[in-house]
């Protein structure tokens, strides 16, 4: 019998050659994953740019309106009329200071026409602006032109950056003094954080105001020209004369700028370019990595199939000679050569179901991207602002009606919901880095009725009854005392919206009990309830019923991620009459003060 060769077959070679023809499709992929992440990244700092400049507006226009109220005080102007007069400069002073103490802002001054500090709230410093002249500031000469003056400048007394507002004061038609409100700006750069992503506002001049990155401050972010230079030298807004120019690489860095043009201020936030590169080198290793795979796969099935080739040649071979051997065998050898064929066919049809089989089972992977959008932070937002709206227009009523304290009672209102906003970023992004939060003990009637305030127009707008069962005496949990707002304020505007076409009556039950491990909140409505879809996925983030204008369906998801960082629990069920059922579990908590309550936000 003879021995059986087979033929060289070079199948690597030929997949080394596939392989370099198919590398230049890792090329597309790379630009394409580069226009993603690019488009990526752009929205995410576009979006966290608006937060800060909305931030940042907001602070300013707090104190905007504040040198045109306090010009009316009769203080100031009894010291307009009788500069000279020490008693008068001293109630002055003093009235200043409380002013400057109850809004916030860092110095208050009032100024003769010839530019004389008359009065400022920081008599008894050290670094005291009385008796100081500044009639070089760009905002004396605007304010004493009779229209309101805005200049961003270093403190040539503090040494302190400071956005100035100014307002002449009159008499009839004549300026008998100027108001002045300085700003402190230190604490806009504190809200920025640790990230690879840098901010910097800049003035008209180009000069860097405020940076997260400290060396960029005070440099020049373009080529200044001889009039920018003089006014340099005459107003000296900076702690230098001649702003050193700030070199940045052009390619290292994304850069996207916001210009807030009533304040002559441009805010932009610089993302390096290596954020990208790092994600699109992941990608293109990624591809490759799955094309080489690729590649050995079919390089493992081509060399199966030889080895399958030359097994069905040796069994024909070894057929063909035992059928020469065997033709002169009885009919019994031929019905056994027979079944041996027929063994042999179902072999055949077995190795071919498996390569098939293994042709199905190679599939590409797939890449799945998770992130957290920063348009949770507007949604949670919603609720603060609305009320933020209210009290202003609120103030602008009471201003027009001169009923000046009511209208400080607003603007201090407004600065609570304010620092309540900066608490609901703060908590958010502390949950996104997974930052743990010693919870406290927190009065849950108070919450309740706050988050009930919030949305108290809302509710009468939409006839919508409330019905609680709540104890008289306060029920004290462990939880973050922002964050239960946030949970509470949420499933009562997810209920109202489940009400909202319903007809009437439309009810809301809310309830409490306490129970061994702590205390248990009920919320009901009469509402269509959930359907089984929506109680599976009513957790998961972008999962809502509602369309994209009305919700995101980040609400549920949020609460039940605060809930469970709390230590307690979110249960979502329908009532046995109908209706939607939501039961908050918290822990007990020590007994404690309870903080006076705010205004009804809803009035």
């Amino acid at each position: 019998m003879t021995a059986i060769t087979y033929p060289h077959r070079p199948r690597w070679r030929s997949l080394a050659l596939l392989a370099l023809l198919l590398a230049p499709l890792l090329w597309p992929l790379q630009h394409l994953s580069e226009r993603y992440y690019s488009a990526s990244l752009a929205e995410q700092n576009r979006q966290t740019l608006d937060l800060y400049v909305a931030n940042l507006l907001g602070t300013l226009r707090r104190y905007e309106v504040l040198p045109p109220i306090l010009a009316d005080l009769p203080p100031l102007r009894e010291l307009l009329a009788l500069p000279d007069k020490t008693a008068l400069q001293a109630e002055a002073n003093r009235v200043l200071a409380q002013v400057r103490q109850d809004t916030g802002a860092d110095v208050i001054y009032l100024m003769s026409p010839a530019g004389l500090t008359l009065a400022s709230s920081n008599w008894d410093q050290p670094d005291s602006f009385v008796g100081r002249d500044f009639t070089y500031r760009p905002y004396f000469r605007e304010a004493l032109a009779g229209n309101q003056g805005r200049f961003f400048g270093l403190g040539t007394t503090s040494r302190k950056r400071g956005y100035f507002f100014a307002s002449p004061v009159r008499d009839g038609e004549k300026i008998v003094g100027i108001l002045v409100v300085k700003v402190d700006l230190d604490d806009a750069e504190t809200l920025w954080g640790n990230t690879p992503e840098q901010l910097m506002v800049t003035d008209g001049n180009g000069v860097v105001l405020i940076s997260s990155r400290s060396d960029w401050r005070y440099h020049a972010t373009r080529p200044l020209d001889n009039a920018e230079r003089a006014a340099i030298v005459a107003n000296q807004p900076y702690p230098t004369q001649a702003p050193p120019p700030l070199r940045l690489e052009e390619n290292a860095w994304l850069i996207q700028s916001r210009e807030l043009k009533e304040t002559g201020l441009t805010a932009s936030i610089l993302a390096p370019r290596q954020l990208i590169d790092r994600q699109v080198t992941t990608t293109v290793a990624i591809g490759g990595a799955t094309l080489l795979t690729l590649l050995l796969l079919l390089g493992l099935m081509m060399q199966r199939r030889r080895h399958y080739l030359d097994r069905i040649a040796l069994d024909a071979r070894a057929r063909r000679e035992l059928e020469l051997r065997v033709q002169e065998r009885t009919q019994d050898l031929e019905s056994l050569n027979s079944r041996l064929k027929d063994e042999v066919l179902e072999r055949e049809q077995a190795q071919q179901e498996l390569v098939r089989a293994q042709d199905e089972l190679v599939q590409a992977g797939k890449l799945s991207a998770l992130g957290t959008m920063s348009a949770s932070i507007s949604h949670e937002l919603n609720q603060p602002l609305a009320a933020i709206r209210s009290y202003a227009d609120n103030a602008g009523v009471l201003l027009d009606h001169e009923r000046t304290e009511d209208a400080r009672g607003n603007l201090r209102q407004i600065s609570e919901l304010t620092g309540r906003m900066a608490s609901i970023i703060a908590h958010l992004r502390a949950f996104a880095r997974r930052d743990r939060h010693a919870p406290e003990s927190v009065a849950l009637q108070p919450a309740l009725d706050d988050a009930l305030a919030l949305l108290g127009k809302r509710r009468r707008a939409m006839d919508v009854e409330l019905i609680r069962d709540l104890p008289d005496a306060p029920l004290w949990v462990q939880a973050g005392e922002t964050r239960l707002r946030q949970v509470l304020g949420n499933l009562l505007a997810n209920a109202l919206d489940a009400l909202a076409e319903k007809p009437q009556p439309r009810r809301i039950w809310l309830s409490a009990e306490t129970t061994a491990d702590g205390v248990e909140l009920h919320l009901r409505d009469n509402g269509p309830g959930f359907s089984e879809d929506a109680l599976r996925r009513a957790r998961e983030p972008f999962f809502t019923t509602k369309t994209s204008a009305q919700g995101l369906g980040l609400g549920l998801a949020i609460c039940d991620s605060l809930m469970r960082a709390l230590g307690g629990e979110l249960l979502l069920a329908n009532h046995p009459d109908g209706g939607a059922l939501l039961t908050l579990r918290m822990r007990n908590g020590a007994p404690g003060v309870i903080p006076q309550p705010p205004e009804d936000l809803s009035a």
